[in-house]
């Protein structure tokens, strides 16, 4: 995974990315809380959650939820303090790696506040109804977003590559 040192203010801020284990649920819960953002139907999709760490504890997490060739990521979040530090930038290139190794073609995304974060990553805005069905049928599309929220679309593999 991967190890950065990412600069915050004066203080470097070393985080590491690592897949999810066990012993981070409470930590990442806790981050969703703090941020406002839906946890439920977080826990089937653990095996796909990426966190970063930094001296043990988790300060970012964000999550992949595989439907055949198409995925939704599901919960980007970054601890208060480590946001505008590249914690989340690193957890969303990590994600994306992730999902070219699981043959993800598609990745779709749901965001109120985060519109302005993921173009630089590929991903471009589209129409609730151009979503794959697999992922419109997904927990977070059924209602733990509001319908407020803008859906976004990314193409993997041979498709678009982040530009950060």
């Amino acid at each position: 995974m991967r190890h950065g040192s990412l600069r915050q203010g004066q203080q470097a801020v070393t985080a590491t990315v690592r897949p999810w284990r066990p012993g981070d649920f409470a930590g990442v819960v806790r981050l969703l809380e703090e941020a406002g953002l839906p946890t439920a139907g977080v826990e089937p999709s653990l095996p796909n959650y990426l966190v970063a760490e930094e001296d043990g504890n988790v300060v970012g997490a964000i999550g992949l939820e595989v439907y055949g060739d198409s995925a939704l990521l599901r919960s980007a979040v970054v601890e208060g303090r480590r946001r505008g530090s590249g914690v989340g930038g690193t957890l969303v290139a990590s994600l994306l790696e992730l999902a070219d190794a699981r043959g993800v073609r598609e990745i779709y995304l749901l965001t109120t506040t985060a519109e302005h974060f993921f173009p630089r990553f590929g991903f471009a805005r589209v129409d609730r109804d151009d979503v794959a069905p697999a992922v419109q049928a997904s927990e977070e599309f059924r209602g733990a977003c509001p319908d407020s929220a803008i859906a976004m679309r990314r193409a993997t593999g041979a498709g678009e590559r982040p530009t950060h």
